[in-house]
């Protein structure tokens, strides 16, 4: 398939997939608007619908390996793209994610979060963000589901380096709860920029379980060794080899 094709597939992917947004998150609205279970089915919905259009308009597919967490746990995960966004929430079977606080102003889409748990946090000063952000996820823990944290704060495309954020281990510390790290590839596929989405086969992959009430600095360094080291090998099997060393 020329390049000039795929690019044109992958154009017609992303509009229908916002136009499949708008259509499902007013279709769903109602019911999301008085219960959390309503918000999870319509943002599940969606997740599904992008996941399975993916696979038959630019050749992406999906897989999703390891075991989803069902239980109050955190769910660390290495963030690549929107895709792996995508991919998580819709293995899992109640997640919230730790989200910029602007967020909640966007229209229909603030609501879900809310109502699905999500943790609003206000990227000011750093440290003031993260005590916010400590504080507002130990309000929020008797809420089912499965809280979901990118350790490095941001998309990191395949092969760069980037440090992971002490905010994650506070979190960790503070919630008393067990923690799965992910690893995954998306970016090989659909990067953190530009319109191409390529074919091939999009991993999320849950790691074994970090138990709770380890040292904070233990845990930090197990967490991004067992995500780096899992994310590195899955990169090699889509065909990427990392530049940068570790």
């Amino acid at each position: 398939m020329s390049g000039a094709v795929q690019w044109l597939r992958s154009l017609v992917f992303i509009i229908q997939m916002y136009v499949a947004m708008v259509i499902i998150g007013i279709a769903f609205f109602p019911w999301a608007l008085v219960s959390a279970r309503g918000a999870r089915a319509g943002s599940k919905a969606f997740c599904l619908w992008v996941r399975w259009s993916a696979g038959w308009m630019v050749g992406l597919r999906t897989e999703i390996r390891g075991t989803p967490p069902t239980g109050e746990v955190m769910i660390a995960a290495k963030h690549q793209s929107f895709f792996d966004i995508i991919l998580i929430f819709s293995a899992v079977p109640a997640g919230k994610f730790i989200m910029k606080r602007e967020l909640l102003w966007t229209p229909v889409l603030g609501q879900y979060a809310l109502r699905m748990g999500c943790i609003p946090v206000n990227r000011g000063k750093r440290s003031a963000a993260i005590k916010k952000m400590v504080a507002d996820v130990a309000h929020g823990a008797t809420q089912p589901g499965q809280l979901i944290i990118y350790p490095q704060g941001t998309r990191v495309p395949p092969g760069v380096v980037a440090p992971y954020k002490i905010g994650t281990g506070a979190i960790y510390a503070a919630l008393g709860q067990d923690c799965v790290p992910t690893a995954t590839n998306v970016g090989v596929f659909w990067p953190k920029r530009g319109l191409l989405r390529k074919p091939g086969l999009a991993v999320i992959e849950f790691l074994p379980t970090i138990k709770a009430g380890i040292n904070r600095a233990e845990f930090m360094q197990r967490l991004e060794n067992d995500i780096e080291r899992a994310s590195d090998a899955l990169l090699l099997e889509a065909g990427f080899e990392p530049t940068e060393p570790r």
